[in-house]
């Protein structure tokens, strides 16, 4: 079975087990798109209205358990923190989804211009 020819980062041959020449980690014809979900990634780690309510939620639960919130106020408290998620998450699946339909438009187009390159040349 043919193994990946990249080097991985502590100098020794990569193990995965590929069809072609590299796996995803290693294909330098993928570095781009590997460079761009990284980049996602790390936004998404950072998301400050993420961590806002994350410290939020940490504070209700102490407070409960502290005695100094109701419970019944912790309830709605945590349904409104609930509901600010995932609109948080909506936004996300809106805003790759647009990322997404870009670049299919931009492959449309490639893939346009190269049949009318083909079909002109009289390939």
């Amino acid at each position: 079975m043919p193994r990946c020819a990249g080097t991985k980062r502590d100098g020794g041959r990569c193990a995965t087990i590929v069809d072609g020449s590299y796996c995803y980690q290693h294909d330098p014809e993928r570095a781009e798109e590997r460079r761009l979900n990284a980049s996602r990634a790390a936004r998404a780690r950072h998301d400050p209205e993420i961590r806002e309510i994350k410290k939020l939620l940490k504070d209700l639960y102490a407070g409960v358990l502290e005695g100094r919130v109701e419970r019944a106020a912790a309830a709605v408290a945590n349904q409104v923190a609930n509901t600010r998620l995932r609109a948080l998450e909506v936004e996300r699946r809106i805003r790759e989804a647009d990322e997404l339909e870009e670049r299919l438009d931009e492959m449309e187009d490639v893939l346009e211009k190269a049949e009318r390159r083909r079909y002109v040349s009289g390939r």
